[in-house]
């Protein structure tokens, strides 16, 4: 089929997607006087057949004279970002976003582009990251004329390559973030990376440094997130380190490539992290998740703290000692220089701290009380950690991946028996806080702190105990310590 055909069709398609929204308001602006036309995202993904929630347009008239045209015909207007040309628009189901054509130039330390607006949209979509997002369809749309692709965005597409619109020093010399949303893009739509851009993300990759102020590291922590709940976030991730970006963003991942033996008697540990990464991804769904941040962050840091904990043994054995626990740091102190919300970095740095506990176990039978602390360890984690879990299983060795799956399903299903027995996710001592602080007439504090870990304790190993054993247990342990219970005699504790 000729190409110019292809692209009425695509055109036509787009339009039927979005219509009448957007010819409705293509003929508004029309008949003002001004130019409107979709473009970007919402171009490149009517060829992707991937569905697009919000709608992006350009236009000829300045952010101002937007309002204006739209006040009485859409159901809201708003100013996202006015400084930047940038107005926000609600009509019916649809949420659209109209920009002002511009030219962005940014200063060499600025975070912040320098925006001046332009009258030409072939102009404006020369200012855009890639090819693939610097297609626009003119609205009203009549034809294949309408269709406006200056810079092969429609080939690259079909192609599946990353091109920047000029050259890729200038692009990322405008603005680096552009380096690291390649990798997403990457990630989300399986694309290869030309190798001219390719060549300048490796040889500018310390102007995505934050140190520099270049960026923003709000900015990067959202691209990062951005490519870590991709569809495949091994490939960002493998783009970042071999460029070298990821020294910058991350720079505990490419640390893991250790070297190894001549023996090759431990695992690359670089290598078998993406797999986890991978695999988790893989595993999500079957757990009910989708596209999971805490897990991918979890299943890709998950082995941070080898490096530093790696200790050579006699015949060339290798051993990483506690690295959970360092690597839960390390992974803490990362994602807060990211500015990553304190939920995300608190149950990131907790699943790399639990990411050993099965193995821990073995793979014999578990014991009611290890299955009590392993549920009550995790807490609201246990999903998740189910899923790293499994992932972290790499091995070659069929015989033994059987094993440990098959150990690990008999845990899951020790764990369901015991959640309907037993209510195992809440998990509470026999006597809650105030009836301990009656039975040995103390105040809130530390004795009463150390009374509950004991009953929890006992809670864990057995089971319910009921609330007399729980008081007996309670006032022997009490006894023990010298601590006299109200209407007992003198409390030497005291």
């Amino acid at each position: 089929m000729p190409l110019i055909d292809q692209q009425r069709r695509a055109v036509a398609a787009l339009l039927r997607k979005v219509a009448p929204v957007a010819d409705d308001l293509g003929r508004l602006f029309s008949a003002h006087g001004h130019e409107l036309a979709l473009v970007g995202g919402s171009v490149r993904d009517v060829f992707l057949a991937r569905r697009s929630e919000d709608l992006d347009m350009t236009t000829d008239a300045p952010p101002e004279r937007v309002m204006e045209i739209t006040a009485g015909w859409a159901d809201a207007v708003w100013p996202i970002g006015i400084e930047f040309g940038t107005v926000g628009l609600r009509k019916g189901g649809h949420t659209l976003e109209i920009t002002t054509y511009r030219s962005d130039r940014y200063g060499p330390r600025s975070r912040k582009p320098v925006v001046r607006y332009g009258t030409s949209l072939e102009a404006d979509l020369a200012r855009r990251d890639f090819t693939i997002n610097a297609m626009a369809a003119r609205l009203p749309a009549e034809g294949s004329r309408d269709f406006v692709d200056p810079f092969g965005g429609l080939r690259d597409l079909k192609e599946g390559v990353l091109r920047t619109p000029s050259s890729p020093e200038s692009s990322f010399g405008d603005d680096p973030l552009r380096m690291l949303r390649a990798a997403r893009f990457a990630a989300q739509l399986g694309f290869s990376v030309a190798p001219e851009v390719r060549d300048a993300m490796t040889a500018m990759a310390e102007r995505l440094s934050p140190g520099l102020g270049k960026v923003s590291v709000e900015r990067i922590r959202a691209e990062l997130a951005k490519l870590m709940v991709a569809p495949d976030p091994r490939a960002g991730i493998e783009l970042l380190v071999e460029t070298g970006l990821a020294a910058y963003i991350l720079p505990e991942v490419p640390k893991l490539k250790l070297e190894t033996d001549e023996h090759h008697r431990h695992k690359d540990v670089y290598e078998h992290s993406l797999t986890v990464l991978t695999q988790a991804t893989e595993l999500e769904e079957q757990y009910g998740l989708s596209g999971d941040l805490v897990v991918r962050l979890a299943a890709l840091l998950h082995d941070i703290g080898k490096p530093k904990t790696r200790t050579l043994l006699p015949g060339g054995r290798v051993a990483f000692h506690h690295h959970e626990v360092v690597g839960a740091a390390m992974a803490k102190s990362r994602l807060r220089e990211l500015r990553f919300a304190k939920a995300i970095v608190d149950n990131v740095a907790r699943l790399v701290e639990l990411h050993l506990r099965f193995h821990g176990y073995g793979t014999g039978e578990w014991t009611d009380s290890a299955v009590r602390r392993y549920v009550r360890d995790a807490g609201p984690l246990l999903t998740r950690l189910h899923v790293l879990t499994r992932a972290d299983c790499t091995t070659r060795n069929k015989a033994r991946a059987a094993r440990l799956a098959s150990a690990y399903s008999a845990l899951e299903k020790r764990i369901a028996r015991l959640a309907k027995e037993e209510e195992i996710a809440r998990i509470r001592p026999d006597l809650d806080g105030n009836e301990i602080m009656r039975l040995l007439g103390r105040p809130s504090g530390p004795v009463v702190g150390e009374a509950y870990r004991f009953l929890l304790d006992l809670r864990m190993e057995h089971g319910p105990l009921g609330p007399e054993r729980a008081q007996a247990e309670l006032l022997h342990w009490a006894s023990e310590r010298g601590i006299a219970p109200p209407g007992t005699g003198p409390n030497p504790g005291s």
